[in-house]
This record gives structure tokens, sequence and C-alpha cells, in this order.
């Protein structure tokens, strides 16, 4: 059966595809016809009324994006996928005083097809807003969110004793990447992707290895994505260049798996989502094998995605103690390799700014952005208009953070100084 995938562009459907994914199609329309309409949540009830006829996130309208990434997790046809159970004990998260922004929160929301907007700041939320129907209960996908979560796990492992050392090789851990590119590419290569291994990311090239990868036929008994990425050739020596990778981050995946035995979203949970007190379960997409894709599509609700930002935030601590060795979380959210922009740089799966804040980001405009020094969170899910990379939308973004960044100066600024509140009011 035809499965989405949703971590890049695969070729355009055949005929025959076309006619498999059509059948696939009815028979989830007739399946929610048998079992009630009305019995259905609202998600699963929007997407079987928009349901997509190709096979394809990208390729999908936009009508089919709001549906979809609030509901991917909704329909086996769609795709399958591990539960990460939540916590008994929620983190509260309380209310403080509304930001005083100097730009129109509504017409930013507007631009950025924005589904779901909070900002926390010293743990409090001040402000917390919702579009394109969606709510504080729903679910919504991460998209490349998933790669710092991934890269957070790493980290659990290698002080559980998981991993030994960041020097390791990724054939101690899979081995059945010897003899491949990846014989001398260490575990902190593929988190700071460094391997030198050709990878192509062009979300809109249907050649390329994203769009192709997760519909490779492996050989009897191979991870489907073991058996693509072992065939990749070398382009530059390991450690020398940085060059974007979802693949590589698929392949921390099952590193991470073999390593600590048991699925990711098992690991999640424990080392987490229960401890930092998430809210509601949280969902992990499976690759065609049946192995969370690291790289991509955890399903969490748009506080859950806010907590996990001040679990890091706060040095990823659970009861006082870093659940990652210490020191690692500093290393994995400031600069290891520039990557030809000024201010900005890559961690270990992290986008980093000059300024010390750092940030989770996923395509269609998902994000967690952290600035430690302001004790800022801020969660954006969204469907981007200009598509998966809208370099208008993502400008924009940039432009909030900036804006609430002031917001929260200004008032520091006001606390410590009375009088340039009155005069700041009075203009």
């Amino acid at each position: 059966m035809k499965r989405y995938i949703l971590s890049g562009t695969p070729k355009p459907p055949t005929s025959m595809k076309l006619k498999t994914f059509a059948v696939t199609s009815l028979a989830a329309i007739a399946m929610a016809a048998t079992a009630g309409w009305f019995s259905l949540d609202k998600e699963t009830r929007a997407l079987l009324a928009t349901f997509p006829t190709n096979a394809n996130v990208l390729f999908w309208n936009q009508a089919q994006r709001d549906a979809g990434f609030r509901a991917l997790d909704r329909l086996p046809v769609l795709a399958k996928s591990h539960v990460v159970p939540a916590s008994i004990t929620p983190l509260a998260l309380p209310p403080g005083p509304p930001l005083k922004l100097s730009l129109n929160v509504d017409a930013f929301m507007v631009g950025q097809r924005s589904a779901a907007l909070i900002v926390l700041h010293d743990g409090k939320v001040r402000l917390e807003r919702y579009g394109l129907g969606f709510d504080a209960r729903g679910r919504w996908t991460s998209f490349s969110v998933a790669k710092s979560v991934t890269s957070t796990l790493v980290g659990a492992a290698i002080r559980d004793g998981f991993i030994k050392s960041m020097d390791d090789k990724v054939t101690d851990y899979i081995p059945e990447m010897k003899g491949s590119a990846y014989d001398d590419v260490s575990v902190q290569q593929l988190l700071t992707m460094t391997s030198g291994v050709r990878w192509s990311e062009d979300y809109a090239d249907p050649n390329s290895d994203v769009a192709r990868f997760n519909n490779h036929k492996p050989e009897d008994g191979v991870n489907a994505l073991v058996s693509y990425m072992r065939r990749l050739p070398r382009e530059a020596p390991a450690g020398t260049r940085w060059h974007y990778s979802t693949g590589e981050t698929n392949l921390i995946g099952i590193l991470l798996t073999q390593a600590a035995k048991k699925p990711l979203a098992a690991y999640l949970s424990e080392k987490i989502w229960v401890p930092a007190g998430m809210e509601q379960q949280a969902t992990w997409i499976l690759s065609k094998t049946g192995q969370e894709m690291s790289g991509c599509c955890i399903q969490a609700t748009a506080r859950d995605y806010a907590r996990f930002g001040l679990f890091i935030a706060n040095g990823a601590r659970v009861n006082g103690q870093s659940i990652v060795p210490e020191g690692w979380l500093a290393e994995a959210t400031s600069t290891r390799v520039g990557i030809g922009q000024p201010g900005r740089g890559y961690g270990y799966q992290w986008w980093t700014f000059a300024d010390g804040s750092f940030m989770a980001r996923g395509i269609f405009g998902q994000g967690v952005f952290i600035d430690p020094k302001r004790k800022l969170v801020i969660v954006t899910n969204a469907n981007w208009a200009g598509g998966a990379r809208d370099p208008v939308a993502a400008a924009a973004r940039e432009g909030f953070f900036k804006a609430v960044q002031k917001a929260v100066d200004d008032a520091g600024a006001a606390l410590e100084n009375p009088a340039l509140e009155v005069r700041t009011r009075d203009q």
C-alpha cells in the first residue's frame, strides 16, 4: 500500500500509482461512512472531506495541507505511527501579563497562515493564539523540528551509556553501513551534518535523494534507509563541509534505536515527554520499514512543543539532573559549524544565532525558538502559503522573534527605570 512520504518530494505518481492511490482513498472514505461520519473527530472529518489525490504531502493543495498537517496520524492509509505516552502530572503553563508588541499579531498570523502561536516568558504564557480552525487540543506535525528532539535523545543516550562517545563511528552501531562512505563518519559528524557524503535536499526535484529514499526498495532484511544511504558516494572528507541532509538525521534515529534497543517513541516518552510534563500524547510517523522518521514528523500540541522548548531552555533537567551529559546541551545549541550565512550556524541539529538564541525548525513554518538569555520560548505552527520554504513568511517570522525580544527588553528596562515606562506610555 502506498504511504505518504513526509520528508521530501518523490517522483510524480505513474498512472498505475494514481489508480492504486485512488482506490485507497475511496476505501478510506468508505471506512469513514461505515464507522459513522459524526463519530469521527473534527480533524479526521476535515481530512476526509479534502482527501488528497496525490501521494506526496508537498503536492497537496492548501486546503489539503490545512487538514492534513493536523491529522497525519489519524488514518493508517495516510501514515502509520507510534504513540508517545504523556505525563500523568502535566507541567502547568500559568498565564502572564500580555506582551506589548509593536506589530499587529492578527496581521502577522494571517501572513503566516498560522495554526498556533505561543510565547512563553519565564515559564508564563504571554501570548497564545490559534488560527486555521486549530485549537489547543489538536496535534500539528513538526516536520524537521523533530531533528532537534532526536538530537536531545542522542545526548540522553550518551548519558545513559547506550552511546559511548560522540567520536564513535556510525558503523559501530549500524554494522550494515560497513564498506560504505560512512565508514569514517562519526556520531558528531552526523549530528552536525558534516559527513561529506553526497545528498540532495531539493524538495522541488522529484529525483533528489530526499524525494527518493523512502520509496527505495531495500534488500531483504535490510532497513530501507540503511539500504539507500549505504549506496551514496563521498563528495568531501568527513568533517570538512556542512550540508543539510534529512537522510542523515533518519540515520541517527536508526543508530539510536539500535544502541538503546527500544523504539524512539518509547525513549522519547521515557526521557522527555513524561518527565517534562507533557499534557497530551504525541505520535511519531514511521517509515515504510516501521522505524520512526527521526528527521521528521512528530505530532504534538502547540503547548507541548512549548513545554519541550522550556525543558531545553532550563537545561533538559529532571529533578535538578540533566538528562544529557554536563556541557553537552550548550554544545548542541551553539554553533559547531558555519552555514555560509553571517550570524548564523548549526549545532547538533539546532539552528543557531549569534546572540545565543537557537531554534528547532521545520518546513511550512514549524518552529520552536529559544532565547535562554531572555527566558523566551516561541512556538510557531503554520501552513505557509508560499510552500515548504517561503522566504517572505520566513523573514516575517524572524521579524516577529525580534519584536518579542524587544518587547521583553523594553519591559525589563521599564522595571529598572519606572520613569522610562511613564515616558513611553505618554508618547
